[in-house]
C-alpha cells in the first residue's frame, strides 16, 4: 500500500522556520522524483521544490528561492522541506508528491500557518 505521510507543520510567526518531512512506503522511493507543492485557501496548487531521484539537482519556485530547501534522504524513504524566513504569503497545506513514469503518488498534506 502506497503511503506519503507529511509532518512538521503548525504555526509560525513570519521570520520563523519549519522543516516537513514526508515519510515514504509502499513503492521503490530512491527511483522517484519527489516534489512538494502547496495550496493557498481560495488559489491553485502550485510546484514549490522538486529532488531528482538521487538527490543530485533540485529545483525552486521563484518566491521561494534563498529561503526554502528541499532534501531526500533515499536511507530513510523520506523526503524533506526546510522553510526559513517564512512569510504570511507562505500560509498553505503542503503536500509531498512522488512521479516516475506513469505513477504519481500524492499525500494528505500538512497546513502550514504564517502569523503573528
Amino acid at each position: 500500500q502506497v503511503q506519503l505521510v507529511e509532518s512538521g507543520g503548525g504555526l509560525v510567526q513570519p521570520g520563523g522556520s519549519l522543516r516537513l518531512s514526508c515519510a515514504a512506503s509502499g513503492f521503490i522511493f530512491r527511483v522517484y522524483t519527489m516534489n512538494w507543492h502547496r495550496q493557498a485557501l481560495g488559489k491553485e496548487r502550485e510546484l514549490v521544490a522538486s529532488i531528482a531521484s538521487s538527490g543530485s539537482s533540485t529545483t525552486y519556485a521563484d518566491s521561494v528561492t534563498g529561503r526554502f530547501t528541499i532534501s531526500r534522504d533515499n536511507a530513510k524513504n523520506t523526503v524533506y522541506l526546510q522553510m526559513n524566513n517564512l512569510k504570511p504569503e507562505d500560509t498553505a497545506v503542503y503536500y509531498c508528491n512522488a512521479k516516475f513514469s506513469l505513477f504519481d503518488h500524492w499525500g494528505q498534506g500538512t497546513q502550514v500557518t504564517v502569523s503573528s
